[in-house]
């Protein structure tokens, strides 16, 4: 087992920042500059920024939003897994969203906490997911085990090719052919930096 990473002011938590509100980018840069033990060395508007800017500062830990115009958190967080093993990506949305969450987990998030979080909590999370841990908001946490724990839906609503299947494969597979989270206008793209 790894030992947990210990930040100081000579060498601070790197982060970075995805975010389509400008004036949320600056509230958070704000904040977390504020701490001696954190620096924020990247912040993005957009899904293109974003899998451009961090990779090259390469941060210690990524805030990302879920919903952006032009895709979605959870496939950057996703992307940014693959090129940066490390990284530590709370997610900080304003959807209390048990979906989501179950979505951001499955693409290696290692946080998802709710834009209402105080300002103190958030700067917690960071220094959370940044010494290895995680860091899951309790309500839609407990949400989205209830529904994982519901009661299967009746054999004959489901179809015969996915009756063999567990609940929670059947919603993994339904969302395995939608493009979750992403607004129904967002292009499929391909960012090159």
């Amino acid at each position: 087992m790894t030992e947990a990473r210990t930040f100081t002011a000579r060498d601070p938590i790197r982060a970075s920042l995805l975010d389509d509100h400008e004036v949320v980018r600056r509230g958070l840069s704000d904040l977390l500059d504020a701490e001696p033990d954190i620096s924020v060395v990247a912040d993005a508007e957009n899904v293109a920024h974003a899998w451009c800017g961090a990779p090259a500062v390469r941060p210690h830990v990524a805030v990302l939003d879920v919903r952006l115009p032009d895709g979605d958190g959870i496939t950057v967080c996703r992307e940014l897994r693959d090129r940066i093993p490390e990284l530590a990506e709370p997610m900080l949305t304003s959807f209390d969203d048990a979906n989501a969450l179950l979505d951001a987990i499955m693409a290696g998030a290692s946080g998802y906490v709710l834009k209402q979080i105080k300002g103190s909590d958030l700067v917690s999370a960071v220094r959370t997911v940044a010494s290895g841990q995680s860091m899951l908001d309790p309500a839609t946490t407990a949400r989205l085990m209830r529904s994982l724990r519901a009661e299967p839906a009746q054999a004959s609503e489901i179809a015969p090719e996915l009756a063999s299947l567990s609940p929670r494969e059947r919603a993994m597979h339904a969302r395995a052919r939608g493009r979750a989270h992403q607004p129904p206008d967002a292009p499929d793209a391909v960012y090159v930096c």
